[in-house]
């Protein structure tokens, strides 16, 4: 996944009013590095009214429709932590990946990404990162490990 995802595309120590409020949030990270158009977030809020992406272990995985696809410039991942949490749906948040995949490859992403997030220390690791690199260096040992 390490080519998914750099160092710009991690936001650390963000507040979020609420789940609405973090999905923008990671959906404007994708648009500023120049994964998505803006209408893109559009699609990861109207998917959240369907099916909550809320995955576990305080962690939330939002993307967009499938009619969003046509605003994916690139498949990337765009990561923000939540330190004080966010209400998601009577649940609570302190990860936020953000997928922006073009056609089949988000199922495959998800896969990979619940690999590592729904790993408990891992899960924990994350959410307690104080650098970009530790997230890198988690998301990345998901794939290695994927591999084996």
């Amino acid at each position: 996944m390490a080519e998914l995802l750099d160092a710009s595309g991690i936001r650390l120590g963000a507040s979020a009013r609420d789940r609405d409020d973090a999905i923008r949030q990671v959906g404007a990270l994708l648009v500023e590095i120049g994964a998505v158009d803006p209408a893109y977030v559009d699609g990861m809020l109207e998917r959240e009214e369907s099916v909550s992406t809320f995955v576990g272990e305080a962690v939330a995985i939002p993307h967009g429709t499938n009619a969003a696809r046509d605003h994916v410039k690139r498949t990337s991942l765009a990561v923000v932590q939540f330190p004080g949490g966010v209400d998601w749906d009577g649940q609570q948040v302190q990860l936020c990946v953000g997928i922006a995949a073009q056609g089949s490859e988000q199922v495959q992403i998800l896969s990979r990404l619940a690999h590592t997030l729904l790993d408990a220390e891992k899960a924990a690791e994350l959410r307690e990162a104080s650098d970009p690199d530790t997230i890198l260096r988690i998301l990345t040992a998901t794939e290695e490990e994927a591999v084996q």
